[in-house]
């Protein structure tokens, strides 16, 4: 799965990036190697609690897929 990230420059130094097809998936770093991989960490645990909080119904089928 591929996800559009927009890194900020943060005021105080360092960055900050979000995922805006995740809504409040935020995440920061000193460089931008690290704020990529820590909105990436944040990223998977974002999808990780969204799948989580399904409530499944009967007329309705939960899957697991790998991204």
């Amino acid at each position: 799965m591929k996800l559009k990230v927009v890194i900020h420059t943060a005021e105080e130094g360092g960055f900050w990036a979000e995922v805006p097809a995740f809504s409040g998936c935020v995440s920061e770093g000193d460089t931008l190697d690290e704020v990529l991989s820590n909105i990436h960490e944040a990223a998977a645990g974002w999808l990780e609690v969204a799948a989580e909080r399904i409530i499944a119904t009967a007329d309705m089928r939960i899957a697991e897929i790998e991204i």
